[in-house]
């Protein structure tokens, strides 16, 4: 199914496709909401502020949400200014940021090592209907790019365990140490500056707050991918009301309805 936000809206014109990763083609690290978001109420309900485990759960979703496609820093940032802001002493937002890779580790490992090893095909942890998807946009003579929040090193290796990045001849770009130094707004405006494309004729695709955002800012097309995750069958509609509120033209729950997504995607 494709949920049509904005009549009218079409990608005829566009050249450029860019991609989120995590819960956008890749479901390795589904689950991570349920690992981030109890770590930070944990760390917040330290502070003894006489809040609610309830209210305190509720501020920190808004937050998480809201950075959803930015590396993951930005959200440890956010959480050591809420600790601040509580009279707590923060740790370096570095340190929150391997406490919850680690929690993450514990649940993805299996899921990697079953990749590395052959016993689970890649599109097992991939959205529904993404390699069609992609090789339909690749046959369009479309360049590709995909941008993570997530780690670089960590993002690239795990789209090559999906088989994926070979589809990217644009490039595959994640976070970097230097965490000013990148963000999917930069890769936007390089490729603008380098007038590969002009803002119109950028194609996102994305399940985060930030991709949606970014290419709606420079006038290009928007779909929002609300997955109910790790299945992907059904709409999240936590998803789909934030993306649809920062801009979705289209919404979608996976890819599997390629023929409909392609006439209103291309429909010349």
């Amino acid at each position: 199914m494709i949920e049509i936000i904005r009549r009218g809206a079409h990608a005829s014109h566009a050249k450029i496709a860019l991609f989120d990763f995590d819960g956008t083609l890749s479901t390795i690290r589904s689950g991570w909401v349920e690992i981030m978001v109890p770590m930070m109420v944990e760390v917040l309900a330290e502070c003894k502020s006489g809040e609610s485990e309830a209210q305190l759960h509720d501020i920190v979703l808004e937050f998480v949400g809201r950075l959803t496609g930015k590396d993951t820093i930005y959200q440890m940032i956010e959480l050591a200014e809420h600790v601040q802001r509580r009279g707590g002493t923060p740790l370096d937002p570095k340190l929150y940021k391997k406490r919850y890779l680690d929690l993450l580790w514990g649940k993805i490992q299996t899921r990697v090592e079953d990749l590395k090893e052959g016993r689970v095909a890649p599109d097992a942890w991939t959205v529904p209907g993404s390699r069609a998807l992609l090789e339909e946009l690749k046959g369009r003579g479309m360049k590709m790019y995909l941008a993570s929040g997530t780690d670089h090193a960590d993002m690239n290796a795990e789209a090559k365990l999906l088989d994926i990045a070979r589809y990217f001849d644009g490039g595959c770009w994640g976070a970097q140490d230097d965490y000013t130094s990148f963000s999917k707004a930069i890769l936007i405006k390089r490729i603008i500056d380098k007038a590969e494309a002009r803002g119109e004729e950028f194609l996102a695709f994305g399940d985060g707050f930030v991709e949606i955002e970014n290419v709606k800012q420079v006038g290009g097309i928007a779909v929002g991918v609300a997955s109910h995750e790790p299945e992907c069958l059904q709409i999240d509609t936590w998803k789909r009301d934030r993306l649809v509120g920062v801009g979705a033209d289209f919404i979608v729950p996976n890819y599997l309805a390629l023929d409909t997504l392609r006439a209103t995607l291309f429909p010349n």
